[in-house]
């Protein structure tokens, strides 16, 4: 597959964040990958703070679920991806009404239960007999991600499911069906004291670094942009880091 040409925002440079339009109103629909579910909702919430009567409606998901919705019709304002892969299939359909950007990044971490009762100390742990251990399914960027997190380790792991997104696997976990689960940072500090983090060592970390851009045929593409333009300014940056992301 050829590269994805990926715009580098240079955040330094809106020091001051970036300022929204205040004429900006009327409905956004944003696709997002559901790592991105309580940020997203925050930045819709500080959004309609400065545009009011904007209204910001999710769609949240894996991201080769949403990049299929997109390519098959489904009504989008802005795409943001877990992936550049599935940005691209966006891309190469030439729906992007704008040069995607990467706006932040994330890293992997293993959800265990609270307390951690299973005492699993690393990657090496997941391949414990007995150990239910559930990953996000092989097209969605959790799963993939966990599997070459997985073969830096060499280790393999059987999972007891492979699930629609990384959501789904946190929620196995905090609902007890899993001993363990391979999920962002970002996922484990959304469950609250429901799941504890086991720090995956650098040499097997993998870094998701996430894609945005405004959709093709957007009915706001002003409100859109404006969208993007927060989340790459220092505040939206700011906002992001609050919930476990990283600057891209």
């Amino acid at each position: 597959m050829k590269a994805l040409a990926i715009a580098f925002v240079v955040l330094a440079a809106a020091c001051g964040g970036a300022s929204q339009p205040a004429a900006n109103a009327g409905s956004v629909a944003v696709f997002a990958a559901s790592s991105l579910t309580d940020a997203f909702k925050k930045v819709g919430d500080q959004l309609k703070l400065k545009n009011p009567g904007a209204d910001f409606v999710f769609n949240f998901g894996s991201s080769s679920t949403l990049a299929t919705q997109i390519t098959s019709g489904a009504p989008a304002d802005v795409f943001a991806s877990a992936d550049d892969v599935n940005m691209q299939k966006v891309v190469d359909a030439q729906l992007n009404e704008s040069a995607p950007a990467f706006f932040v990044g994330n890293r992997l971490q293993i959800a265990v239960a609270a307390g951690n009762p299973k005492q699993i100390g690393g990657l090496v742990d997941l391949a414990k007999p007995g150990l239910i251990v559930v990953l996000a399914g092989p097209t969605v960027p959790a799963g993939r991600y966990a599997a070459d997190a997985l073969q830096k380790a060499g280790v393999t792991v059987k999972p007891a499911s492979q699930e629609v997104d990384v959501r789904a696997v946190l929620n196995k976990v905090a609902l007890g069906e899993a001993d363990a689960g391979i999920v962002y940072v970002t996922d484990v500090i959304s469950a609250g004291g429901r799941v504890s983090g086991v720090d995956i060592p650098e040499q097997q970390q993998v870094i998701a670094r996430y894609p945005i851009t405004v959709v093709r045929g957007s009915k706001n593409p002003r409100l859109a942009k404006a969208y993007i333009d927060y989340l790459l300014s220092d505040d939206g940056q700011r906002l992001l880091a609050e919930f476990g992301f990283s600057r891209p």
